[in-house]
């Protein structure tokens, strides 16, 4: 399995988030948008100057920017 994180996820493609590497608010933050280990998500846009970048999860679409984005381990 390669791993990677989630700022490296090529436009298009889709992973499987593996962890999560932060604690505090930030980690309960993200827990609450829904980036749970063993969730796919997938990389569907990205800001005209790059940062943040949209992901689809769950159903849902949500932007993170790319010093969180680098938080969150995930497998391709």
């Amino acid at each position: 399995m390669s791993t990677t994180t989630l700022n490296k996820l090529p436009l298009n493609s889709c992973g499987k988030i593996v962890a999560i590497n932060c604690t505090g608010p930030m980690n309960r933050r993200l827990l609450d948008l829904g980036l749970i280990p063993n969730t796919p998500i997938q990389s569907i846009f990205k800001s005209p100057f790059g940062d943040p970048t949209a992901y689809k999860i769950r159903g849902s679409t949500i932007a993170l920017r790319e010093e969180d984005a680098k938080l969150i381990v995930i497998s391709k």
